[in-house]
């Protein structure tokens, strides 16, 4: 997971910050010029509650003991002079610490881990950190049980080759890697290729039986081919 932050980078050049330049209990851009703005490539977790991937401005509304990190949804805006509270994605609590004093606002990222990074926004004479959590173990795992499980399809492909390929396997055949196919993941493909199978071997009950069950098993970005599968198998007669 790539966390990015783009910002300016003021000095305190011999000013008074906190609850001077920079107001307690205001929004304030999280830097100079342009409001500061995050990344994440992936949905994260920011001191335990949920963020979805993408880019964000981030504000924060400081305060001697307590501050408010913002991450709001519109990127792109000089300061916070249009900051708009009702498009926050995430606003989290963060508790600043005394720290040494650093002439030019920061971030630093001192603790990492396989799953989580202690972000650290530094300036003058204040630290305050926030966790962002990416769950990297639990997603990486995933992959790899995704990875192990049986393929669906290549047999399937093979089906498929053979049957718009006259003579190229039996339907001896074309029906084992079909089923095969079935076996470890039933769905439109497979049972659509099924049930065209059925219908050249002239089960045609069969055959339509089948086919409305490839359409049940439709995902949203497959309607045109339940449209041509409610086209054809209306088609078929014994």
């Amino acid at each position: 997971t790539d966390v990015t932050i783009t910002y300016s980078r003021p000095g305190v050049k011999g000013r008074t910050i906190w609850g001077d330049l920079v107001p307690f209990d205001k929004v304030w851009r999280t830097g100079a010029n342009e409001a500061t703005s995050i990344t994440f490539s992936d949905d994260v977790k920011v001191n335990g509650q949920a963020l979805k991937k993408g880019t964000y401005s981030l504000h924060t509304i400081p305060n001697a003991s307590e501050w408010t990190i913002i991450f709001n949804s519109v990127a792109d805006q000089w300061g916070s002079y249009s900051y708009d509270e009702t498009k926050d994605a995430l606003r989290v609590k963060a508790k600043p610490e005394k720290a040494a004093f650093t002439e030019w606002m920061s971030f630093e990222v001192p603790k990492i881990s396989t799953d989580e990074a202690t972000i650290v926004l530094r300036w003058e004479n204040v630290a305050v950190p926030f966790a962002v959590n990416s769950d990297t173990t639990a997603k990486t795992l995933a992959a790899f049980k995704n990875a192990l499980k049986p393929d669906w399809r290549t047999p399937l492909q093979a089906a498929q080759f053979a049957f718009d390929n006259t003579g190229a396997a039996s339907d001896a055949e074309i029906n084992a890697w079909i089923d095969q196919s079935i076996k470890i993941v039933e769905n439109t493909n497979n049972l659509w290729l099924k049930a065209r199978m059925q219908q050249r071997a002239g089960n045609i009950d069969e055959a339509k039986k089948t086919a409305a069950l490839a359409v049940s098993k439709a995902t949203e970005a497959q309607g045109p081919l339940v449209e041509t599968i409610k086209s054809q198998s209306a088609s078929w007669k014994k």
